[in-house]
């Protein structure tokens, strides 16, 4: 299949682990950040980790929308479900197991009589709406800039047809504004931090952004950002092209998933994003706490179609649960392996925390690809795995 089979070849992964190894300096370590949960998820699967040289670590980010999710957003949600029971949440699958207060989940509401859905898409929610008139639907959206458009167009769609009992919980996040946290905000000094070389950046969040957005990253922090694609030969050119930047002391972006992003990203959904949505003054990230201007809410002409302002619901901070780790996993202070519910209490069958959920979530693509056991994995995995 073009642009995945090409990008899965085991002869070409061991002949670029070999440049890697050439090229990346036996008298320093280098320090990558992958942001995105698909790369993690991809790092996991196909044991990219096992074909770099000891020096070369990869720190895993707060990339994954559903992982970063607070508890109180989740708690917003079911309660609303468990109080009125005209009301029909719908959201995406993973977001149902999401660990909440009170020893429960949506699924667990659901179980508790609360009427909630899984719904793949943003339009499945409208389409409910449309075919529940005397219901109120409320889609609980999530998701960093990818998933952001659909939902700007429901929002419209709804408006458009006069939809009266459409809502939206908004949960989107901006990758750019996590960034900056994971550099400069007082959780660092709290948390302990990682030296970062450099940050593979994410390949669907860019392909709506584009890559401009990361270019003050690499002037004002001096870290260079090699946006890759998520097949494992993607993530194995971005990190080679960040050691040859290490290398050259040059801090830059670069393109690697140049056959789908630009520098100018997605005009037309960007647009289509701007008319639906403005910034949140601040907005609460599991394991970077508050984080200014790095999320969305509902424009005011969009009012009537925004839940939060519908229901009157409002926002409690809840904190995580005390022997989890996913607050540090998630800004890379800590490995899946730290934490002492890992593969024990916590697994993906019963999560204890947000990065357990989603197969990008870093415990659980650490968990389910084996990378917690001392296993050697050949080249040859990468073959066999697809």
């Amino acid at each position: 299949m073009k642009y995945v089979d090409e990008f899965r070849d085991g002869e070409l992964a061991a002949t670029l682990a070999v440049a890697i190894a050439r090229e990346a300096d036996t008298g320093r370590d280098y320090a990558f950040m992958e942001f995105c949960g698909g790369h993690t998820h991809a790092i996991s699967r196909y044991g990219v980790t096992d074909l770099l040289p000891a020096n070369v670590r990869m720190i895993h980010g707060p990339g994954c929308p559903v992982c970063v999710l607070p508890v109180g957003r989740i708690d917003m949600a079911i309660g609303l479900a468990l109080a009125r029971p005209e009301v029909i949440i719908c959201t995406y699958g993973d977001c149902l197991r999401v660990p909440a207060s009170g020893g429960l989940s949506m699924l667990k509401a659901k179980a508790r009589g609360a009427d909630i859905r899984m719904v793949y898409s943003a339009a499945d929610a409208l389409a409910l709406a449309q075919a529940n008139l005397g219901r109120e639907v409320v889609f609980f959206a999530i998701g960093f800039e990818t998933t952001t458009p659909p939902t700007a167009l429901v929002l419209r769609a709804a408006r458009e047809q006069g939809l009266g009992n459409f809502s939206v919980i908004c949960n989107h996040v901006l990758t750019p504004s996590a960034i900056s946290s994971i550099l400069e905000s007082p959780e660092v000094r709290r948390l302990g931090t990682v030296p970062l070389d450099g940050f593979v950046g994410p390949a669907h969040v860019s392909t709506v952004i584009g890559s401009r957005p990361y270019e003050f990253f690499a002037e004002e922090y001096r870290k260079p950002v090699v946006i890759a694609g998520f097949e494992p030969l993607d993530v194995m050119q971005a990190i080679r092209m960040l050691i040859r930047q290490v290398n050259q002391g040059r801090a830059e972006v670069e393109n690697e998933f140049s056959r789908a992003v630009s520098r100018e990203g997605n005009l037309k959904a960007q647009a289509l994003v701007a008319e639906t949505f403005e910034l949140r003054r601040s907005f609460e990230w599991r394991g970077l706490r508050e984080v200014p201007y790095s999320a969305l809410r509902i424009r005011p002409p969009f009012a009537r179609w925004d839940a939060e302002t519908r229901f009157d619901l409002t926002y409690q901070p809840v904190p995580d649960n005390k022997a989890c780790e996913c607050g540090a996993i998630l800004r890379g202070v800590r490995r899946p392996t730290d934490c002492k519910l890992f593969g024990t209490v916590c697994t993906p069958e019963n999560p204890m925390g947000s990065c357990m959920v989603s197969s990008e979530g870093a415990c659980a693509a650490h968990y389910n690809y084996g990378r917690f056991r001392d296993v050697p994995l050949k080249v040859e995995t990468m073959e066999t795995s697809t």
